[in-house]
């Protein structure tokens, strides 16, 4: 619930609002509330009748341009308001926070993946870890797949998807197919 650590009303929500309201209001001092308010309904505004592929752009814009929000002056003129949701230029002024097992409930199922990032509220990271005996491309093809199908808002934010067997890690995004997943470099 609200008063919970993640502070969600339900399992289907992605979105963080005890992280994103806070980092909305730290990024963007000089805007009034209703901004905040509309852009963080804007943000999770239900995009189940688009392609993934379509509300992850979609998404991908708002983070990189900020969201354009209108509102109405004292005399009633429109003004149009750019919230910032992530600050690109100086990383520690976002808030990050990598939730373990947090459970994610889609309209017929519910699943745990392993690790979720959040930037200000936002999951814009999902890792799916394997045990080291196990083939790293059966990450992709039982678990990444069925999380598509099952709890797609997980990724109309999602920017970054790490699949690791703790011996072999791959990096891609959402529409990457399996041999479109690079290898993720050690040092």
């Amino acid at each position: 619930g609200p008063a919970g650590p993640l502070g969600r009303e339900t399992t289907a929500q992605v979105l963080l609002p005890s992280r994103l309201l806070p980092a909305l209001r730290a990024l963007n001092p000089a805007l009034p509330e209703e901004a905040l308010r509309l852009a963080h309904q804007e943000l999770e505004r239900d995009r189940s009748l688009m392609s993934p592929a379509h509300a992850n752009r979609e998404i991908y814009q708002l983070l990189k341009d900020g969201l354009k929000v209108p509102l109405r002056d004292p005399r009633g003129h429109e003004q149009v308001h750019s919230v910032r949701l992530v600050v690109w230029e100086n990383p520690a002024a976002n808030d990050f926070l990598l939730a373990s097992q947090m459970w994610v409930s889609g309209e017929l199922h519910k699943r745990r993946p392993d690790l979720i990032g959040f930037v200000n509220g936002i999951p814009l990271l999902l890792v799916e870890l394997k045990a080291v005996h196990k083939n790293l491309q059966d990450a992709y093809n039982h678990n990444l797949r069925d999380y598509k199908d099952t709890i797609p808002q997980l990724f109309w934010y999602n920017a970054l998807i790490l699949l690791s067997n703790g011996a072999d890690t791959a990096v891609g995004s959402l529409t990457a197919p399996w041999e479109h997943f690079a290898e993720w470099k050690k040092i």
